[in-house]
């Protein structure tokens, strides 16, 4: 009987040694409550003592705890209407408060949900959509934190960061948006090739007039250095006729043959005694006056004209004594 006694006497004392001691995580914080009051806080990890059977201890999380709120329509501040999917970060920063106040993480999560939600409408109602999805989005939404942080600082809660995950139109407002867009777009498409034709024009006709311009100098270039060659041939044929009119005459007269009897498609047909055939009968160039006599004496004529001085009765003696050298 005595070893059974104390056999039940260890075990009481191991169940009150046990119901004595608690442990408190590095990720957790502890509540020591003596008959439902709050009677310490600890906040240290490691291996802690109480009261047994009068005190019990409840464990808050340490951590930063995640807020998810379901996606929220919302209406700018120049009436668009926009689907936001916002979250929440926080932790427990006064446990007593916390306890007090909502009890649970719970309970804590639909508090919060409720200031988040208020504060988010309230801060997206002043601001416009470009503001929201681009320009200052950064800002609201540190406003927002800031908001709701101090809401619930009175649950013993501190909100560490708001974010907004997505901030989309409606479906059907998009479709209309994305319509509205593509419109303008080919609008200014439209109004872009226009202008490049418009410009495309205005080039080819400053070019084509710069073409007229150009072709018109160089033709009224080339008419004058054409001029000045035919002048400096005239003098340089004049001075070669001063020099020696025979000789030149019988130059140019063989000049006249070559290019007047070429073998070709042109035919001639001249007189025997045309002045153009006077070399074939003499060698000087000297022709019988007509009208002559079979015992007249020759009289001696000059020798045939230059293209300077007289032009020959015939059009072919005419071609071919003008023929270049």
């Amino acid at each position: 009987m005595r070893s059974g006694i104390l056999a039940v006497i260890v075990a009481v004392i191991a169940v009150i040694g046990y119901s004595s001691l608690f442990i408190v995580n590095p990720t957790q914080q502890a509540l020591v409550l003596t008959f439902g009051q709050i009677d310490k806080v600890v906040t240290q990890p490691g291996l802690n003592v109480k009261y047994p059977l009068i005190q019990n201890v409840v464990y808050l999380d340490k951590r930063i705890l995640d807020l998810n709120m379901s996606p929220q329509e919302v209406i700018a501040s120049d009436q668009k209407r926009l689907v936001v999917d916002a979250f929440a970060r926080y932790r427990i920063s006064d446990p007593v408060l916390f306890y007090q106040r909502v009890n649970n993480i719970r309970e804590a999560n639909l508090r919060l949900s409720t200031f988040l939600q208020s504060s988010l409408r309230s801060e997206l109602a002043r601001a416009s959509l470009i503001a929201v999805v681009r320009d200052d989005r950064a800002g609201l939404m540190e406003n927002i934190r800031r908001d709701v942080s101090a809401s619930a600082a009175d649950l013993g809660i501190e909100v560490v960061d708001v974010k907004i995950r997505r901030a989309d139109l409606p479906e059907a407002n998009s479709q209309a948006i994305f319509a509205r867009m593509q419109t303008e777009r080919q609008r200014e498409a439209a109004e872009i090739r226009a202008q490049g034709e418009e410009q495309s024009r205005r080039i080819r006709s400053r070019a084509d007039r710069d073409v007229t311009v150009i072709v018109a100098e160089a033709n009224r270039d080339s008419e004058i250095i054409r001029g000045d060659g035919d002048a400096e041939r005239n003098r340089i044929f004049a001075e070669a006729f001063g020099q020696d009119p025979d000789f030149f005459a019988f130059y140019r007269s063989m000049q006249a043959y070559e290019a007047g009897l070429r073998a070709g498609d042109t035919s001639l047909v001249l007189s025997p005694d045309s002045s153009f055939f006077r070399y074939f009968k003499d060698p000087m160039g000297v022709r019988v006056t007509e009208g002559a006599g079979p015992g007249a004496a020759p009289s001696v004529q000059q020798p045939a004209p230059t293209a300077q001085s007289v032009t020959p009765s015939d059009e072919a003696t005419r071609q071919a004594a003008n023929a270049p050298q």
